[in-house]
């Protein structure tokens, strides 16, 4: 796909916006790259606790109610995040949106805990960067 700019001088030219070089489709790698890389790294931490104790994410209302002990439910959420990732990989068009999906259940289970309204902010900014790669995934995708 071509797009018409306009440099200072008034010359008006063709740009590809599909190339490698584009400043769009760059900016889609990086996303691609990034909600490829955290999901599974985050997926895989809930299994061996090195970048936190995600436990401590755990509304007591939710532990209340799931039939499912808190830490069990946890690692199972891990195997979510690694699968998302992973499909952020190889099928991004979709994917990406699932990973928003996914920020917003995130954001709704921070909110249920006093004290992570911050880290519910974090997540808010990731959620609008997994949809801008999902945007940005109907021009560069393939899958």
């Amino acid at each position: 796909m071509n797009a018409v700019l306009s440099n200072t001088s008034g010359r008006v030219a063709a740009v590809n916006t599909r190339s490698a070089t584009s400043p769009a489709h760059q900016a889609f790698r990086i996303l691609q790259f990034g909600f490829v890389a955290a999901p599974i790294l985050a997926g895989l931490d809930k299994f061996f606790h090195l970048l936190a104790n995600w436990d401590q994410y755990m509304p007591a209302i939710v532990a209340r109610l799931s039939p499912i002990d808190p830490h069990t439910l946890m690692l199972g959420v891990g195997v979510i995040e690694i699968v998302a990732g992973i499909g952020v990989a190889l099928k991004p068009r979709i994917f990406a949106y699932v990973v928003a999906a996914w920020f917003g259940v995130i954001i709704i289970n921070l909110l249920l805990i006093p004290g992570f309204l911050d880290v519910a902010l974090r997540d808010f900014g990731l959620l609008l960067g997994a949809l801008a790669l999902g945007r940005l995934s109907g021009q560069f995708s393939r899958g």
